[in-house]
């Protein structure tokens, strides 16, 4: 049975509840450790999704699909090939991602994100699992050109609100058999599926724990299928993920400060 829930506002206040058909229940205690299902029900169209969880960091796979690699050009690599977003580029659902002004191209990258449940250190692959809350879409926004420039990652990735995650974590599925998808503008740009992972959920759990310590909340973002492309200002993006949902997102043009 699949469970999914939502992080959302209402009454000026974050809270956790399990998502249903029509309705949220609320969620007592902490999602990361012990909780029950409360009684308070909220309908989901009067509420704010917030990201599902704050991650104090998110590990990002570059080339983890071998479509990908070959789009671009680059050979397969010979073990994952990780790096950092910063937990300030997280927004949630139907948040709008900014266009910055130093970039003059910036692509959807749509991702399985693996939720961490507890913490994580030198984990065995086969006991991987156990380490996993649940599952949630990831756009990994990326500003192509600056990338191109920079060789290294680390500004390309990590502008403010270019990790939408959501709209849920989803966990009770096989995270090795599932659809990942992109849509810009309601028109499909990538469909590929979990199993053509070069690298797949267990193996990236075990490697990341063994270069650094994984935290509750912390996400890892299992790479990107071919069909990566260019977005711009006013265009609609959706990243859609087989048993977990869709993650909407807007994109706006950065407005000069002052």
């Amino acid at each position: 049975m699949i469970e999914r829930f939502v992080r959302f506002e209402a009454d000026g206040a974050a809270r956790y509840g399990r998502l249903g058909k029509n309705t949220i229940r609320s969620i007592e205690g902490d999602i990361f450790a012990e909780f029950k299902t409360g009684n308070e029900e909220y309908d989901p169209s009067n509420v704010r999704l917030l990201p599902p969880c704050r991650p104090g960091k998110i590990i990002a796979l570059g080339l983890n699909y071998r479509d990908h690699a070959r789009e671009l050009g680059f050979p397969i690599p010979d073990e994952p090939l990780i790096f950092l977003k910063p937990g300030t580029a997280v927004i949630g659902p139907d948040s709008s991602i900014m266009y910055p002004r130093m970039s003059k191209r910036v692509d959807y990258e749509a991702e399985l994100g693996v939720v961490i449940g507890k913490r994580a250190r030198f984990v065995p692959q086969d006991k991987a699992y156990d380490y996993i809350l649940g599952y949630t879409c990831v756009n990994d926004v990326t500003a192509r050109d600056l990338q191109r420039k920079d060789v290294q990652f680390t500004r390309s990735k990590s502008f403010d609100t270019f990790a939408p995650i959501g709209p849920c974590i989803a966990r009770g599925m096989d995270p090795s058999h599932l659809k990942v998808e992109s849509y810009l503008n309601g028109e499909l740009r990538q469909s590929s599926h979990t199993g053509n992972l070069i690298y797949g959920v267990a193996e990236l759990v075990s490697f990341i724990s063994e270069v650094m310590t994984l935290l509750p909340g912390d996400i890892i973002a299992t790479g990107t299928p071919s069909g990566i492309g260019p977005m711009v200002p006013g265009d609609v993006i959706e990243i859609v993920v087989e048993s977990i949902g869709t993650l909407r997102n807007t994109v706006k043009a950065e407005e000069a400060e002052g």
